[in-house]
């Protein structure tokens, strides 16, 4: 009897230890999930990792979140940002490097936006004001819709600016981060030029979409052309110049080069954008 009893008493011991083991190994969906989005921007890039609590039913600025106290702009840890490289955020210098994003959220109006130093920090806990690296007015602005789960995005992409936004619940708020990208690619061109593999389409590229010397734009295009005779999308790239350059008969007859060669290759996008230039040039 006595053996019976001890059996069960172990057989027990050893279902409860089972039991114990098996929750230990459960995996639970995570209330607000992490999410980490990285965007290449201007000659880096810029990251973010935060976590992305829910509505669910309840009220969130003004209860949820405060008004007026220090948030850590998500759930659980601080979110965290990095830049790639040095970069002005709303008009503040904060060099490259990983930091906290907070932010004070105000019932009416403008948000302030915190970049810290404090990576090691829990939320809000271990916050030190020292250890700021920029504090900054963001605009905010009532969405027509309802986001349920909080949401950070890197937006309205630019060579050398980019939008953050963060929405929840019907609100979002918005910054701006700028890069000084402009001498340095003007001096990596300036040293490509002087190789032997010389960047003629990049240069010349760069050179009309920010205004540059088209002469010298256009005169790189035409060496780019002699290298690749059959690259439609230079042509195309000197046409736009040339249009640029008021040369609209010179335009219309690059654009026509460009667009036989586009067809033989069978780019019907080529084709297209030839044939918008060619009537912009013809209406001139």
């Amino acid at each position: 009897m006595r053996k019976t009893i001890l059996s069960m008493l172990v057989l027990a011991a050893m279902a409860i230890t089972n039991l114990g083991a098996m929750a230990q190994g459960v995996k639970m969906p995570a209330p607000s999930p992490t999410q980490t989005i990285k965007q290449d921007f201007a000659l880096s890039s810029i990251e973010i990792t935060y976590s992305r609590p829910g509505v669910k039913g309840r009220k969130v600025f003004g209860d949820l979140v405060p008004y007026d106290k220090l948030w850590r702009t998500g759930a659980n840890a601080a979110t965290k940002v990095t830049f790639g490289e040095d970069v002005k955020v709303n008009g503040i210098a904060v060099p490259a490097g990983d930091y906290v994003l907070y932010t004070i959220p105000a019932a009416k109006g403008e948000w302030e936006v915190i970049l810290n130093k404090g990576l090691k920090n829990w939320g809000i806990d271990g916050y030190k004001k020292e250890e700021d690296v920029a504090r900054f007015k963001a605009k905010t602005r009532t969405l027509p819709f309802s986001v349920e789960t909080f949401t950070m995005t890197i937006d309205n992409i630019k060579p050398n600016s980019a939008d953050i936004d963060l929405m929840w619940d019907n609100l979002e708020v918005y910054f701006t981060v700028t890069a000084d990208i402009d001498a340095k690619i003007i001096t990596s061109i300036d040293e490509a030029m002087k190789g032997e593999k010389k960047p003629y389409f990049q240069a010349a590229a760069y050179y009309y979409e920010t205004g540059r010397d088209l002469k010298q734009a256009l005169a790189w295009s035409d060496e780019a052309i002699k290298a690749q005779p059959d690259a439609f999308w230079i042509m195309h790239l000197k046409a736009k110049i040339q249009y640029k350059m008021n040369d609209f008969k010179g335009a219309i007859a690059t654009a026509e080069q460009s667009k036989t060669v586009a067809a033989k290759a069978n780019n019907n996008d080529y084709v297209a954008l030839n044939d918008k230039l060619i009537a912009e040039a013809k209406g001139k």
